[in-house]
């Protein structure tokens, strides 16, 4: 290769990179974009002939590369946790007085800055270089979406600085936005070509970030504001402002709209400030991050469940617009609850297309005299479901319909009941048999964060339920695609995709299949804590309320409904099967502690026969501990039976198949290696 091509190449690496910095994060181009792209294509030219010159942080990686299958998942090494809302100056107040308490002085001091309404992703670096990307997803695990970041001019690829100056492992937080003119002008692109327009800024990012071809990512105008950072190695801080300053420094966009070294005064003037300025910003925001600028008072203040304890979001005023209830329609949710929506006449809240509102309950209705036909101001707050605030009165024509609750359920007619919960009362339609409640709770069972069965849709769970071919959990590992291919909309190969589908679901942690039941009051977080204490199913099912009670993070109500659940001889005999239809449960502690390359990690084991040093109760605990699976039944995809004295029948199918199998002292020997 030529010496000389090779320096062309690595000057313009350089020659561009730096432009990039300039023009994206700086605001401050030195050539115009006619010249860029002149000197990137001759680059491409110079890769594409000499492909050994294209590295890692090559500005022709922006481009976009070859389109994935689907997207990897990968943990977080710091959960990525959500903030705790503020929504006047008391509750700020309020979060000051805790902190005050807490740390045991007085002098406090805070860094305030914008709330943008992004996606939160997380950027990984190995010696300054952009080695993997990562959505927040549940907090503790996310989608990599590396090829897809790589095509932000905003994001560095490379870290500024020398070599020996920066950290060895650097994970940056940032909020991935679409600034306002470059949305409205993406939507009008989309009109022209006859494509729907998104919603809002954020769906748009959020639909960029999720492309499996990243040169479809590489058309949208992404950008990014860097926020925090997750596990460093090579680098500490003293405090969250000194933190942005040197990740500025590495080349990142840090907002300019930061306020630090203030005080609880200086925050709540501050906060009157955004709120002036959040009309005129070029970028979304719903409201003021506040957080504790000390690193070390922030570790001493430390998490709960799901937020931490030396920041908070002082969410602005919701956004309020005024449209026709157009109806009422009642939903079921899959514990039986009937919910109100109101149907609206289409309306455009904070850059979102709004047609639907909860009313809640019945007495919610009752209270705001919601009728349909009323003109009504609807409320929408970032995220939080849009929700009917008031009706405007003075608008009534006569016409205007009262609307009543049913008696009956609207999908089995079944009768519904009324339960008193705090100050007001809720519907609920107690038939365990009605098919609203089961299509969602199969819905659950199947989802992503759950089982995560792919191909199963929405479609085919109404469908299964319908037709009777599912009836509880159990009835999803009973499907064959020979039935399934009969479905509508369900080809042959399709019904036996998602057969493989669910064979390959089948290998499921324990705090994943807590979560994929849908007790009531038992999201993510909770199962994983549960998960945690208790490090079987069988321990979970004999854990008595006040046991639930006692981990730190479960209130009485999630206590009172694991322990019901699980005492429910009904819902016991359903999960029997489902273990004898091959659900295998794994313990994600297998593989935090130190354990994931154990010989029993996700393996599917039987045990047999008598046990002397142990019973075969005992063994099955210590192997799922282990991260293995304990079946009842030898199949070919057994990978050890273990055999203890007068084994039978077993032990003959297990050799017939050439199944593994360890006599009880082989057991303890390789169990004792492992603990």
């Amino acid at each position: 290769m030529n010496e000389t091509i090779k320096k062309e190449a690595r000057q313009l690496q350089k020659q561009l990179t730096d432009h990039s910095h300039r023009y994206h994060v700086l605001n401050n181009p030195i050539i115009s974009d006619f010249e860029y792209d002149m000197m990137l294509k001759r680059l491409i030219e110079i890769e594409d002939e000499f492909p050994e010159l294209s590295v890692p942080d090559s500005p022709t990686k922006r481009i976009g590369a070859p389109p994935l299958a689907s997207f990897e998942q990968a943990p977080h090494s710091i959960p990525m946790l959500s903030l705790d809302n503020a929504f006047n100056n008391q509750d700020v107040a309020e979060f000051h007085n805790r902190i005050v308490k807490n740390l045991n002085r007085e002098d406090i001091f805070y860094i305030a800055e914008p709330k943008l309404d992004g996606v939160a992703v997380e950027l990984t670096y190995e010696n300054g270089i952009l080695v993997q990307a990562t959505t927040r997803g549940d907090g503790i695990i996310g989608e990599v979406i590396t090829q897809n970041v790589r095509t932000i001019r905003s994001v560095p690829l490379k870290l500024h600085g020398e070599n020996s100056e920066l950290p060895s492992l650097l994970e940056v937080r940032g909020e991935v936005i679409i600034r306002k003119s470059d949305f409205e002008r993406l939507n009008k692109l989309r009109l022209e070509n006859q494509e729907q327009v998104f919603a809002n800024p954020r769906n748009a990012a959020a639909g960029a970030l999720r492309q499996l071809d990243s040169k479809i990512t590489a058309q949208r105008p992404l950008d990014i504001f860097v926020y925090g950072t997750g596990l460093v190695q090579g680098l500490s801080f003293q405090r969250q402002s000194q933190m942005l300053e040197v990740l500025k420094g590495f080349g990142f966009p840090v907002n300019p709209h930061i306020k630090t070294g203030i005080t609880l005064d200086g925050v709540l003037k501050f906060y009157k400030k955004l709120e002036e300025l959040r009309d005129g910003l070029a970028y979304e925001i719903d409201g003021m991050v506040i957080k504790v600028d000390d690193i070390l008072s922030q570790r001493q203040l430390g998490e709960k469940i799901k937020s931490p304890r030396w920041a908070i979001a002082y969410k602005f005023p919701a956004m309020q617009k005024t449209t026709t209830i157009k109806d009422i329609i009642v939903q079921v949710g899959r514990t039986g609850t009937l919910t109100p929506v109101a149907i609206l006449e289409s309306v455009n809240i904070g850059g979102a297309m709004v047609s639907r509102a909860t009313l809640h309950n019945e007495d919610e209705i009752k209270r705001k005299d919601i009728r349909i036909g009323d003109k009504a101001l609807v409320m929408r707050a970032g995220d939080v479901i849009p929700k009917v605030v008031k009706i405007i009165e003075s608008e009534r024509t006569g016409n205007e319909v009262p609307f009543e609750m049913p008696d009956h359920c609207p999908v089995c007619h079944s009768k519904i009941e009324k339960f008193k919960l705090d100050k007001s009362c809720i519907n609920k339609c107690v038939n365990a048999s009605c098919q609203a409640q089961l299509k969602e709770r199969i819905k659950h069972f199947v989802s992503k964060k759950a089982f995560d069965i792919e191909g199963f849709g929405k479609k085919s769970v109404d469908q299964l339920v319908d037709q009777d071919m599912i009836r509880s959990f159990a009835d999803v590992f009973l499907l064959k695609a020979d039935k399934l291919a009969d479905l509508d909309r369900m080809a042959e190969k399709s019904a036996t995709n998602l057969v493989v589908s669910i064979e390959k679901s089948k290998m499921i942690s324990l705090r994943r299949f807590v979560y994929a039941l849908g007790i009531d009051h038992t999201g993510e977080n909770a199962a994983k804590l549960i998960s945690e204490q208790f490090s079987t199913l069988d321990d979970i099912m004999a854990a008595s309320e006040r046991d639930l009670e006692r981990i730190h993070g479960i209130g009485p109500e999630t206590a009172l409904a694991v322990h019901k659940f699980f005492s429910n001889l009904e819902n016991r005999a359903i999960l029997e099967q489902i273990l004898r239809l091959g659900v295998m449960i794994t313990n994600d502690q297998s593989s935090q502690s130190g354990l994931k390359d154990n010989p029993f990690n996700n393996k599917r084991i039987v045990l047999t026969g008598t046990l002397q040093t142990m019973t075969r109760s005992e063994a099955k605990k210590q192997l799922e501990k282990l991260g293995a699976g304990v079946i009842s039944s030898i199949s070919s995809k057994t990978d050890f039976l273990i055999a203890g004295e007068k084994a039978g029948s077993k032990l003959e199918k297990a050799q017939k198949l050439g199944v593994a199998i360890l006599d009880e002292n082989g057991f303890v020997a390789l169990l004792k290696d492992c603990l």
